[in-house]
């Protein structure tokens, strides 16, 4: 190993967001078996943290997982399918460094399963701790490039902010936002499949059940609210294609959507489960919450937009 590319210190850590959707249109699915995408991503005020240190000699890529005490890790694999081990050796490979290995401790703040990309954000954090920990001085394309590869998601998860995405949602391009909206996160216990949500939106397609494609003006017309900083209208202004899908595998969330309307514009994140209250203001936010606190019904108040993937801590 050259002298660039010893550890830059003993652990790095590097916090990335959750997404959601301001506005999801999906078109119909591809050859390739992706659906095109015309989406606007907003990151929001919640968190996953990867901490990676340099493997100990002769040792390969690990993982470890914890989570706040209301994330369930059930279905989350501490092996090499884990995205985030897969985005240490992709970034190794790049640059030809197949030697390098790292230990990850994933500490999960998103929920798992819910439609906010929790697994995406674990990504793109490690592409930039092990970036940093072995001093590797990639390029934001390159990295871009590579989280690409990874999975839809993870573009945005490096860039943060609010942004429009393209293509299978990959190819994202930042937007001014001048809104400051809160939002109270209402999670759910059991997940919800993001495959089986596309599937079904596709059947509902070819039933024409239900479904009615976004109006591309519709984007366009959100981006320009972010950029005059009116979230006066956002709430009117927020849409999500997968809502009926998902609605239709979860009776149960439409009903509780029933319950958050009263308190404000309610949106499904992605294919959900996860669902949120639109909130003008932290002050509306906590009214909202209390709200909630009365039924007994779990939630999160969280600012948005936030930062992109970020070192936290260097040791």
């Amino acid at each position: 190993m050259t002298a660039a590319l010893e550890p830059t210190g003993v652990a790095v850590t590097v916090r990335a967001p959750a997404k959601i959707n301001l506005h999801l249109g999906v078109g119909p699915v591809r050859p390739d078996g992706f659906h095109p995408l015309a989406t606007v991503y907003q990151a929001i005020g919640l968190y996953d943290d990867v901490t990676a240190t340099p493997a100990a000699p002769g040792d390969g890529w690990s993982v470890h997982t914890i989570a706040d005490a209301s994330i369930d890790l059930a279905t989350v694999a501490d092996d090499e399918t884990n995205l985030a081990v897969r985005a240490g050796r992709l970034l190794a490979a790049h640059h030809g460094r197949d030697d390098l290995a790292a230990h990850l401790e994933i500490h999960k703040g998103i929920p798992v399963a819910g439609g906010m990309a929790g697994g995406s954000a674990d990504a793109a954090a490690t592409l930039v701790a092990v970036d940093r920990l072995f001093d590797l001085r990639t390029s934001d394309d390159d990295l871009l490039a590579l989280a690409a590869q990874l999975g839809s998601d993870v573009p945005f998860a490096l860039i943060g902010g609010t942004a429009v995405g393209t293509g299978r949602g990959e190819v994202v391009e930042p937007v001014a936002d001048a809104t400051e909206p809160w939002w109270v996160v209402v999670p759910h216990e059991i997940g919800l499949s993001t495959p089986l949500v596309y599937r079904r939106f596709d059947e509902l397609v070819e039933r024409s059940d239900g479904i009615v494609p976004a109006d591309p003006g519709q984007l366009a017309d959100l981006v320009a609210l972010l950029r005059a900083g009116d979230g006066a209208r956002l709430g009117a202004h927020l849409h999500n294609d997968l809502t009926v899908p998902a609605y239709d595998l979860r009776p149960d969330l439409a009903e509780r959507a029933a319950l958050l309307d009263e308190l404000g514009p309610v949106l499904l994140s992605g294919s959900g489960p996860t669902q949120l209250v639109l909130s003008e203001s932290a002050e509306e936010a906590r009214a909202a919450a209390a709200r909630l606190t009365q039924e007994g019904i779990a939630h999160w108040l969280v600012p948005a937009p936030v930062a992109g993937a970020h070192v936290v801590d260097i040791l």
